[in-house]
């Protein structure tokens, strides 16, 4: 998540590609978090079909899944890698110490990660990113073709992982499970499948949010384990750590053979993979069932990261031919204050769809959904916009700077 916000001050328009992403991917990110706001996501079937919307919501639900789930949450790792690579190299060539440096801004991260995992909403990433990053340094030495082996290791390695929890019928996060559960059972949240309309339904307010808050911090760790997260990230952090150390955002023109063979296989193969990774994720078999759970590890593995970097491909193509006017550079804005609108993003949600809010949570499917997240972003292009007319940084992002280098730093222009 370093590399969410432009560690470095203003950006150079050699530069500008790497925030124009940021901003793509945050709104990538939120149309995949906007499901988890509106309750749609944990809806059984028989609910969803009671929408009026349901046959649409239905198509919507599925391109969602084939072109947005996990796609942009590993550009967003990417980046990321991308980040601790230019911060580790800018501050060493000034002379600080930089490993100083760079763990100072994870701890300021990690804190905010948690305030907002805990007191906002449990489906936070930027805690995990502060963890996991606390280990990139181990990396910085690390050759380029090691990098890469690496990398390319632990993206594929949930499979081997999900095939010793199928041998064992061993699941990680079981220990998380079983505490997450024991605070609903105090808190009287149900454990069947009504507990999706808990902070929804009528009479909902403060006191049911702070109920899911307390167990929500363990439900998403038990995920995070169960489901891989950890080495999927780290293996998209060194991606971004070797595009960083060969300067790929400042040389795209260098690279654009390699960017046409990653668009033309990325999309030839993660664009079939995905269409099957929806269908095997709906198919009722998951690894603690039977072999064929693990052709849900495989799709993911081959849909979620080949697609990803033909997204990320494509931009750079584009952004070579179209640099004059380029209507990427319009998403730069957000991407200049990524943490900030991130923050904003779930502040929106909960507003919008929580009890303690509008509680049009479950009311409504991804033909509202998606719609209503469109148009918050768009006013966060319009706010993000205005705001850098007026001042050098985000607002979240200055704290963080301000925390990181312990010194007083000019927030206007």
């Amino acid at each position: 998540m370093s590399s969410i916000i432009h560690p470095h001050g203003p950006v150079t328009e050699r530069a500008a590609i790497l925030d124009a992403i940021r901003g793509i991917a945050i709104l990538g990110i939120f149309l995949n978090n906007i499901i988890g706001f509106a309750g749609y996501g944990f809806l059984s079937e028989d609910y969803k079909q009671q929408i009026p919307t349901y046959a649409i919501d239905n198509v919507l639900n599925f391109l969602q899944h084939v072109f947005v789930e996990g796609k942009f949450y590993s550009i967003f790792s990417l980046l990321f890698g991308i980040g601790f690579s230019i911060i580790f190299t800018k501050n060493a060539q000034k002379g600080n110490r930089s490993l100083r440096i760079f763990y100072r801004r994870l701890l300021v991260l990690l804190i905010i990660g948690f305030l907002h995992c805990y007191f906002l909403w449990d489906g936070d990433i930027l805690l995990l990113y502060a963890l996991i990053g606390l280990v990139l340094p181990l990396f910085r030495n690390c050759s380029d073709k090691t990098l890469l082996v690496w990398a390319f290791a632990l993206i594929i390695s949930p499979l081997f992982i999900d095939l010793v929890k199928l041998l064992l019928l061993w699941s990680p996060g079981d220990f998380l499970l079983i505490k997450a559960q024991a605070i609903d059972v105090r808190n009287k949240i149900p454990l069947d499948d009504s507990f999706a309309l808990y902070l929804y339904k009528e009479g909902s307010g403060m006191q049911e949010w702070q109920n899911w808050r307390e167990s929500g911090i363990f439900y998403r760790y038990q995920y995070i384990l169960d489901s891989n997260r950890i080495p999927k990230v780290l293996g998209m952090f060194l991606l971004g750590l070797y595009a960083g150390r060969k300067s790929i955002y400042q040389r795209l023109q260098e690279y654009q053979g390699l960017f046409k063979k990653l668009r033309f296989w990325g999309f030839l193969i993660g664009l079939p993979a995905s269409i099957a990774m929806v269908y095997f994720l709906v198919d009722g078999r998951n690894i603690y069932k039977s072999f064929y759970g693990l052709l849900d590890t495989l799709f993911y593995a081959i849909s979620v990261v080949p697609l990803s970097l033909a997204y990320l491909s494509s931009i750079c193509l584009f952004w070579i031919k179209r640099k004059e006017k380029n209507p990427f550079k319009i998403f730069a804005p957000v991407g200049r204050m990524a943490l900030t609108n991130y923050i904003l993003q779930t502040i929106f949600g909960i507003i919008i769809f929580y009890g303690v809010g509008f509680g049009l949570g479950t009311q409504v499917g991804p033909s509202y959904i998606f719609p209503i997240a469109i148009g918050i972003f768009i006013l966060q292009i319009v706010f993000s916009t205005y705001w850098f007319k007026y001042f050098r940084y985000g607002p979240l992002e200055w704290v963080w700077r301000q925390l990181t280098y312990g010194k007083r730093l000019p927030f206007r222009k």
